[in-house]
This record gives structure tokens, sequence and C-alpha cells, in this order.
């Protein structure tokens, strides 16, 4: 007979976490969190002593991996010297983040709010669009996350909006360039895009967009999709957005998604690799002709832990490190090699139906059918109990040292930058016997 209380098979840390602590996006009842007591590299260990390559990079965050010994030492050097301070006081640490970021970003962007965190950014990227253009209206895509507070989960399009709606006013939703599993095509998107805009009239501040979609799927648009995009933003008269919170610092191959296809937006908003994940912090940057509307006009927003020393100073230490040791480049060229190894997979295994992605940002998509192209997990999944056939995907390749994570239909594919060939190949080889559950469970 099993053990009649399972409980006997955790770890302290799993039993208080479990009753004390809310499990995001889940289920209580579901709730089953595992004891993790360190990090090395692109590595992480549990409490049982097992060890797992981070082939998603945590939430798609830790861009520099588990002992980027640069970022720790300049948050406790920071933290001795002086932990926090309000807002209205200039440190060096913000100072010098800011005028870094102006340095790497798109075009002219130059001036930066810090905040916490991505939804943060984007919370600020909104507002900042409705002060500067006097409109209401921010247009995003159904195949979007930009967030959980209420206006990024407003602005959001995947399921996980739906609790909280009727949410802000104004949303307005739009198709997306999904290729795979869409029936308009990537181009045609934007034709819609450019006829809701007109039939919404001169009421739309900012069209909001992740230059490449990352928990929806990881889709990457067409080269001209952007550039596009953002003409059609200003000739209705709204700014265009660009959600970087998962596609910047280096994920890519390039500095941003937005980078890929050399386009600067009006607003930028940031966050995960922005300090590696060793610290909370979210960054939006405005172009230089925003940045002057403040000038006479209120920048009615802000937090108080806007520009947290500790955090801004562990961002400054990630910038200068994805610089010192190449990390952009690097992504670029090791990126191919993992694109390569996934398509590989999409070779072997019937249930893959696309693999897509650029540089270290890739995403793995199963179906049941590879002619009509039936996913495994829907949109409903994401609000539903149970596990899917990509949890039981990725259950097994957790049980053969290798962690991905899954949104809906899509495996998400984001390790550290650092990650080399051979890791990348440890990884694969998990993932190919994990997918055989996926194969088998195509006639299901």
């Amino acid at each position: 007979m099993g053990d009649p209380d399972p409980t006997n098979d955790r770890t302290e840390t799993e039993r208080l976490d479990e009753e004390y602590v809310f499990g995001t996006w889940a289920y209580q009842s579901e709730v089953d969190p595992t004891e993790v007591t360190g990090g090395e590299g692109v590595r992480f260990t549990d409490a049982s002593g097992n060890e797992y390559i981070d082939f998603s990079g945590q939430l798609m965050c830790t861009n520099l991996g588990h002992s980027a010994e640069a970022v720790s030492e300049a948050m406790a050097e920071q933290a001795e010297e002086g932990a926090y301070f309000a807002p209205g006081f200039a440190t060096e640490a913000r100072a010098q983040l800011g005028e870094k970021l102006a340095e790497v970003t798109p075009g002219d962007l130059t001036k930066t709010f810090f905040s916490t965190s991505g939804t943060e950014a984007v919370e600020a990227a909104i507002k900042i669009a409705r002060m500067y253009t006097g409109k209401d209206k921010i247009l995003s895509r159904y195949r979007s996350y930009h967030g959980a507070t209420y206006g990024s989960i407003s602005a959001t399009g995947d399921p996980r909006r739906l609790v909280a709606e009727p949410g802000v006013p104004g949303m307005v939703k739009a198709p997306d360039p999904y290729d795979y599993g869409s029936t308009l095509d990537p181009m045609e998107s934007l034709e819609y895009i450019d006829e809701m805009l007109m039939l919404e009239g001169d009421t739309v501040a900012a069209v909001l967009v992740e230059p490449i979609i990352g928990s929806n799927g990881v889709i990457v648009p067409p080269e001209e999709y952007l550039p596009r995009l953002k003409e059609i933003a200003h000739d209705h008269g709204a700014l265009l957005i660009c959600d970087e919170v998962m596609a910047g610092f280096g994920r890519t191959g390039e500095w941003f998604g937005s980078d890929v296809f050399g386009v600067q937006p009006d607003v930028m908003a940031m966050s995960k690799g922005l300090s590696g994940a060793y610290a909370p912090l979210g960054a939006t940057t405005v172009t230089p002709e925003i940045a002057e509307h403040f000038e006479e006009n209120m920048f009615c927003h802000g937090h108080t832990y806007a520009g947290h020393p500790v955090s801004c100073a562990a961002g400054l230490a990630a910038l200068r490190t994805y610089e010192e040791e190449g990390l952009i480049e690097r992504s670029s060229e090791v990126g191919e090699y993992l694109g390569d190894r996934l398509a590989e997979l999409e070779e072997d295994h019937p249930s893959v139906g696309d693999t897509r992605g650029v540089g270290l940002f890739r995403g793995i998509e199963l179906t049941r059918d590879p002619d009509d192209r039936v996913p495994f997990g829907t949109r409903d999944d994401r609000m539903s109990m149970g596990s899917t056939v990509l949890d039981e995907v990725s259950a097994a390749a957790m049980d053969e040292g290798t962690y991905v994570a899954n949104v809906i239909n899509t495996f998400i594919v984001a390790p550290p930058l650092t990650i080399t060939e051979g890791e990348i190949d440890e990884a694969v080889a998990a993932l190919d016997g994990a997918l055989e559950v996926a194969d088998d469970a195509m006639d299901r």
C-alpha cells in the first residue's frame, strides 16, 4: 500500500510553503512546490540533491544564470552603503543605470522610470501614453501577456485576463501574427489592425505589443511586420509601446526584440533580464519628445520602491556583464545551434508540430495531428484544473534532469545566455526522451 499521508515525503520547507504561501496562477489544491536549495551556472538543485539544467531560465528571466558574482557583489555593496532611499533622492546606481539604458536601447530612447517588475513597467507605459496623447484607449493583441496588475492584465489577451474583467476601460484587442495556428496570415493581421484603428477614430493612445510574443507561444513575426505596425500606429496618431519584458537583454541575440526588426518604439517596457532576475527591477524608457512633454506637465506616477538602489545596482552590474562577457553576441551564435537541435526534435517526433524562435528564445509547439495542426493544449486549459500532456512531458524531462516550462501548447526554451552547446545537448536529450510521452498520446 502507498503512504496514506503523502506529506511525509515533503521537506519542512515544502510543507510550510504549501500551507502559508499562495501558489501563483494555480488552484491551491494542485500546488505541490519543490524546494530548491541553490544554483550554479545554468543548473539548479533541489532539496534531494537532484540537479537540473534550467532550460527555461526559470520564468524566462535568469539570463545570466545562477552564479553572476559581479551582480550579487554589487547588490551587497549597495546594501551596505545604503539599502534604500526615497525616490526623491538621487543615487549613483540609479543615475548610471539610466544613462546605460539610454546607451543600449534602440535609437534615441532616453529617459527612464524605474519600478520593480514587468507588470509595473507596462502600467507605467500605459499611463505615460495616456498622459502624453490625452487619449484613453490601448490596442493590444489576443495572444499576449503584459502582467498581472489591473491595467496590465486588462491589456493582456490570454485567458488569465478573464477573472479581472471587465477590467480597466479602453482596452481593445487585435489579432496576432501567428503563422502556425491562426486563420489570418501575419501581414493580413496588420491590415485588420489598420482598419481597427480607423474605426476607433482618434481615440487610441498606443498600440502595445511584444515584438516577439513570449508566454503565448514564442511567436516571431515576419521581419517587415513591426516596422509596418509602427507606421500604422503613427498614421492614426497612436504611439508604439514595445513590451520587452521577456525578449529583452540578449534573449533574441540582440539587446532587444525590437532590434531584431530595426525598430525604435516610442515607449519600451523592460524587466526580467534587466537584472538577470537577481533583484526585482522594471524600467520604462521613452523618446526625448515624450520626456520633454513632462517638463511642463506633471509626471503623475511613482512607487515607494521606484529606483530602489539595490535593484539598480543589480541592473547596472547585469548590463556591464552582458557587455564584458559578450553575451549578446554569444546568444546569437549559440542560439543558432539551439535552433538546429530543436529542429531535429521536430523531425524525430510526430507530436512536435513546430519549432520557432530566434537566439536563445525558442518555442516547441505540440500537435495531436500534424496535418490539421490540432493542439494538445487549448486556451481553456489555461484556466482549468488537472494536468495536460505538456505537463506530463515537462515532468518526464524533469525526471531526466531538465526543467522546461510550458504554456498552453508550447514549451518555452529560454536558457541562460551562458549555456554551452554541450549543455544544450544534455537538455535536448532529456526532451527527446520526454517527447515520447506526447508521441504516445497522439491517439488519445
